[in-house]
């Protein structure tokens, strides 16, 4: 059990209401028992005091898009340093997607990841599971099996479900559950060796581009298989304002789709590559300053409904290469917050608006109570400095491995402490666990 505190002369801001407000917040047992103007100094009482003072108190994040190396390729990332990480960026809840070695496509499987975390962790985590067996396309998960033990929702994580047949089996099943499903959309065979977005500059730089088609083509296939069973569907990440367009009209029509986005989308876009920067190498890759645009301006009408880091780790035997050599991915969580405050910054987006695509909207998705500051909900929260000018150093992260696409970036807004389950784990660049 956490001792009670109080933290007060915050500024409180709860995306799930819209609330921004100063006053103070009492933590009591894990969960948070007063907040609001009227906890002061003298309504604390022999409370100890956290004066927070410049600093917001906002909804510790939840990141729905990490891989990690755990079980199988530990050198890029473990549950520890991967939560480290976390910590260090405000989020409180990661959910790990299922591409490790062995896949997570087993109930025990599911289970180790739950037992390693309460071990090593220092912040909530949870698998998500695979929708085919060996993220290999061929044959179903037993997906009510992996649910009920706790897997958070089913994606094949760095691929897509290449055949509608399957897909229409998975979100058939899924159906009779309530379970989610979360597509990436990229046809394989179009995404097969591409290296960055189609176009005038990829053809300048001599690799090979990607056209929005890509994700256009999985996204419609999904949404008349999602329109046909009635299923949660989610997808993501988007890259293109093409793939926006079929989201939005599915949307319209009522049907329960979700997408999302990355965080380094909404702040870079193709030209960042240059000169051949392999740690900017994503996928879905960066796209133009256009499509950046649009995926900030589909945040703020509804169309995007979570951002996420796309954590993704890799050693720098896979980064230190030729560009269409390199592998893709970047890590994330360490800069998702300030990632998101980017466009706030910028003037392009409302705060509350890129706040609640990393707090309640994945925590509504998912089922969580967290993801809000309410009397009663699960104390997990972040303290944050949201104007303060930093500078993004990839060897000052905790991540294991250093492939932040967000390299010496110039950026404000700084997470100052996290709080999970009413315990701090990260205050003012150190972490309080002995894990």
């Amino acid at each position: 059990m956490t001792a009670a505190t109080a933290y007060l002369n915050a500024r409180l801001i709860d995306p799930a209401t819209g609330a921004d407000q100063r006053g103070g917040l009492i933590v009591e047992g894990g969960l948070i028992k007063d907040l609001g103007p009227g906890v002061t100094r003298a309504s604390a009482g022999d409370l100890p005091v956290r004066d927070c003072t410049g600093l917001a108190i906002v909804p510790g994040l939840i990141d729905m898009r990490v891989f990690v190396g755990e079980p199988g390729s530990e050198h890029r990332e473990t549950l520890k340093s991967g939560s480290r990480a976390a910590a260090a960026g405000g989020v409180t809840r990661m959910i790990v997607m299922p591409n490790t070695a062995p896949i997570i496509d087993d109930q025990a499987l599911v289970d180790f990841i739950l037992r390693r975390a309460r071990e090593k962790a220092v912040v909530h985590v949870t698998p998500a599971a695979a929708i085919t067996r060996g993220c290999a396309g061929t044959a179903l998960s037993e997906m009510g099996l992996l649910a009920e033990a706790g897997a958070a929702y089913f994606t094949d994580g760095d691929r897509a479900v290449p055949t509608a047949q399957m897909m229409l089996r998975a979100l058939t099943y899924a159906r009779n559950f309530d379970l989610l499903v979360a597509d990436l959309p990229l046809e394989p065979t179009l995404a097969a060796g591409a290296d960055m977005n189609r176009g005038e500059l990829a053809t300048r730089l001599g690799l090979k581009g990607l056209a929005p088609a890509a994700e256009t083509i999985i996204i419609e296939r999904d949404l008349r298989l999602a329109e046909l069973t009635g299923a949660r569907l989610h997808l993501g990440p988007i890259a293109s304002a093409e793939a926006l367009e079929p989201i939005a009209r599915a949307k319209a029509k009522g049907l329960p789709v979700t997408a999302s986005t990355t965080a380094a989308h909404l702040m870079l876009n193709e030209n960042d590559l240059v000169p051949y920067l392999t740690y900017r190498k994503l996928m879905p890759p960066l796209r133009t300053e256009d499509d950046r645009r649009a995926l900030v301006e589909a945040v703020e009408c509804g169309v995007i409904d979570v951002v996420v880091s796309g954590h993704d780790p890799q050693p720098p035997e896979t980064k230190r290469l030729p560009f269409a050599q390199a592998a893709p991915g970047g890590t994330g969580l360490e800069t998702l917050l300030t990632a998101v405050l980017a466009p706030v910054h910028a003037g392009e987006a409302g705060l509350i608006e890129m706040l609640r695509t990393v707090t309640v909207a994945p925590a509504s998705l998912l089922g969580l109570p967290s993801g809000r500051l309410s009397l009663g909900a699960p104390a997990d929260l972040a303290l944050v400095d949201l104007e303060e000018p930093w500078v993004i150093s990839a060897d000052q992260q905790y991540s294991r491995a250093k492939n932040t696409p967000l390299d010496g970036r110039r950026v404000q807004g700084r997470v100052r402490e996290t709080i999970v389950a009413g315990r701090r784990v990260f205050s003012e660049g150190k972490h309080d666990d002995a894990r």
